[in-house]
């Protein structure tokens, strides 16, 4: 199953999501954060009781941001740009606007 989580510019935020898949759902807390150093956001994924799950990832579009983790079993995620194709990552003014994420979970 597919789900966009819509992200937002502003800076140091916390939000809840509920993942929903083919088999199960998943209840999860993020903390999403702009690297004003490196220019790109930052994603922490923790479980329903704020245990870490993956901390520190780059939200950079073109791959699946959770490859490394499939251990993990909590499916992929995409950053995907919806608006101006001629912008290639998200930066701190279009992240809510031209880019979202996509959760595929089976």
């Amino acid at each position: 199953m597919v789900s966009e989580i819509a992200l937002s510019g502003n800076p140091n935020q916390t939000f809840s999501a509920v993942i929903p898949g083919d088999k199960r759902n998943l209840s999860l807390n993020f903390t999403q954060s702009f690297n004003e150093q490196a220019g790109y956001w930052i994603l922490g994924i923790y479980d329903s009781s704020n245990t870490p799950i993956v901390t520190e990832i780059p939200l950079l579009p073109g791959y699946n941001i959770l490859g490394q983790y499939e251990y993990l079993d909590i499916g992929e995620l995409y950053v995907v740009n919806y608006g101006d194709q001629t912008i290639e990552q998200p930066d701190e003014t279009n992240i809510g606007t031209n880019f979202k994420l996509v959760w595929v979970l089976i």
